[in-house]
């Protein structure tokens, strides 16, 4: 089971780290239109390894988020020759996380809990000796205002909420695919967004309501798009059966 699992901690841990290297490399707006195109990586790999047809109108929801992206972000996309190559990767190892992960909750049989606790106790195994080798617990350790109750508190909070986290995302890829689990992921940021105006008093732009209005919209016409494949798919269903 370790065995097999062990390539959905290895993606994972390639996207946290290309993830960092890009945003060093780029300027922010730049890996937000790099994020909507991993989106259109992950549906094309959806559907050479998986079968996953995508609607037309799926497809004009993946034009839409990305020409608001880069809309929203046309005046601040900054990057290099290095930029792009760690985008490109972040693209690459985010597909053959989600994909590689829809294909172990197939394979792999395991309960969900199973699933979360596997993948966790591998995180460790894989990110504990590059903490180590960067000097990070080290740095932790000496450290001495990070000791506290309230760092600790708000550190447990964090894992125990990542916990379920976890478990929602591989039953929502489980009962899905690739595709609506990426596409979710990108809709994600529009609650935050809104959190972040509500918490932190942070101001929304013009640009901010246009990327968010035009995401929603994506995200509608996507989920349109789903509605109306299964309902059609149904009706076909139907109409086969009552001619048999």
């Amino acid at each position: 089971v370790v065995k097999s699992w062990a390539p959905v901690n290895i993606f994972f841990c390639l996207m946290l780290f290309t993830s960092m290297a890009a945003l060093q490399t780029n300027s922010v707006p730049m890996v937000t239109v790099f994020k909507n195109v991993a989106n259109i990586t992950t549906a094309t790999a959806d559907y050479f390894f998986f079968g996953n047809v995508l609607e037309p109108l799926c497809i004009a929801a993946f034009a839409v988020m990305l020409t608001g992206a880069v809309a929203a972000s046309w005046n601040g996309m900054e990057t290099s020759f290095v930029g792009l190559f760690w985008m490109l990767a972040n693209c690459l190892s985010t597909t053959g996380y989600v994909c590689y992960m829809r294909y172990a909750t197939q394979t792999i049989k395991m309960t969900k809990f199973g699933m979360v606790y596997v993948n966790n106790v591998l995180c460790v195994c894989f990110l504990v000796p590059v903490a180590l080798a960067n000097g990070e617990v080290a740095l932790f350790l000496s450290s001495t205002g990070l000791h506290t109750w309230d760092y600790g508190f708000k550190n447990f909070f964090a894992g125990f909420v990542g916990f379920f986290l976890n478990a929602a995302s591989l039953h929502c890829v489980s009962v899905t695919g690739p595709t609506t689990y990426a596409i979710v992921g990108s809709l994600n940021k529009v609650p935050v967004t809104f959190l972040g105006w509500m918490l932190f008093q942070e101001q929304l732009s013009r640009k901010t309501w246009f990327f968010v209005s035009v995401s929603l919209l994506g995200g509608f016409l996507y989920t349109f798009a789903k509605i109306h494949a299964k309902r059609t798919g149904e009706s076909n269903n139907a109409k086969q059966l009552a001619r048999g």
